[in-house]
């Protein structure tokens, strides 16, 4: 017979993970199911500086703490992508392979993912110039020039990373001003090797076997420009990872999952937690809260 958890928590980021100690913690059975490394975009992350207890952490070293405390609580760690999620009083979950897992509570933590910038050449050198990855490819473009697409924190904080290694970085935004927080802007206007190109957008993609440049044109005179540079590097937001409850009616049109402060979906024993909810500010800070509120909401839902 198929085996039953009390809770299944679908993502193990910071999210996911918290929820699972704080589930195991209320002596419940618990199991988080991922279809990828432990940490989500914390793996990603190069320094992790807004996090408290630690001044200055790797976002890897901090998501192995956080699943290693899973596992020491005794959280089943599951691999699967999922594609489907049945309601009922016992949820179904479907995974791409056909795996079905079942769970009296479902707790959805999937986060986000990095959103494309759709335009010519994108697709066709990915890999081959173009990341979405600084941590993973940054040291591939030692002593060579990159362009950073992007305004928020993600985007500066991943051009700090990569100024380490390339001889020359410019950092493409579409405003006259940054979105990312005041002490991540004044590093990188401190930094030498970055340059700062306002009020332009990417056209176009260019290279033979691999990226040499990029066209970018100025959203006021519509005046274009060709950059030579080596790769490529978008941060223009994200998307959340909910296209297996699209049908559920618990997301708004963007396909954020809708829920209250108390992590409660608009379907009894579903709850979403972290980058994937409806909210104001994503931080793993914030994703450990929504994991811990949506823990203690589902022992109260199975207990009650």
């Amino acid at each position: 017979m198929d085996k039953r958890y009390d809770v299944i928590v679908i993502g193990a980021g910071p999210a996911g993970m918290t929820a699972a100690i704080y589930a195991k913690r209320a002596g419940l059975d618990v199991a988080m199911l991922e279809y990828n490394a432990p940490g989500g975009k914390m793996v990603k992350t190069f320094e992790i500086e807004n996090y408290p207890s630690f001044i200055n952490i790797n976002g890897a070293d901090l998501s192995y703490k956080m699943f290693e405390q899973t596992q020491a609580l005794g959280a089943e760690y599951l691999y699967g992508d999922v594609v489907d999620l049945i309601d009922g009083d016992i949820k179904t979950i479907i995974t791409e392979d056909g795996s079905e897992y079942k769970a009296s509570v479902v707790i959805i933590a999937t986060g986000t993912k990095e959103r494309l910038l759709n335009i010519p050449g994108e697709e066709k050198f990915t890999s081959k110039g173009v990341s979405y990855c600084a941590v993973c490819d940054g040291a591939f473009f030692k002593d060579k020039t990159v362009v950073v697409i992007g305004g928020g924190n993600s985007a500066l904080e991943e051009s700090l990373y990569l100024a380490q290694f390339v001889k020359k970085l410019y950092v493409v935004i579409r405003r006259d001003v940054f979105r990312a927080d005041e002490l991540v802007q004044e590093k990188v206007m401190e930094n030498p090797k970055i340059e700062i190109i306002k009020k332009h957008i990417p056209i176009e993609i260019l290279g033979d076997d691999k990226v040499n440049g990029i066209i970018l044109e100025n959203v006021d005179t519509k005046e274009r420009v060709t950059l030579e540079t080596d790769g490529i590097f978008p941060y223009i937001g994200a998307d959340p990872n909910t296209s297996f409850v699209k049908d559920l009616g618990i997301t708004d049109e963007n396909g954020y999952i809708l829920v209250n402060e108390e992590m409660e979906t608009a379907i009894k024993g579903i709850y979403g937690a972290g980058d994937c909810n409806v909210k104001t500010l994503r931080q793993i800070v914030t994703a450990t809260s929504d994991g811990a509120i949506a823990a203690q909401n589902a022992f109260h839902y199975i207990k009650g």
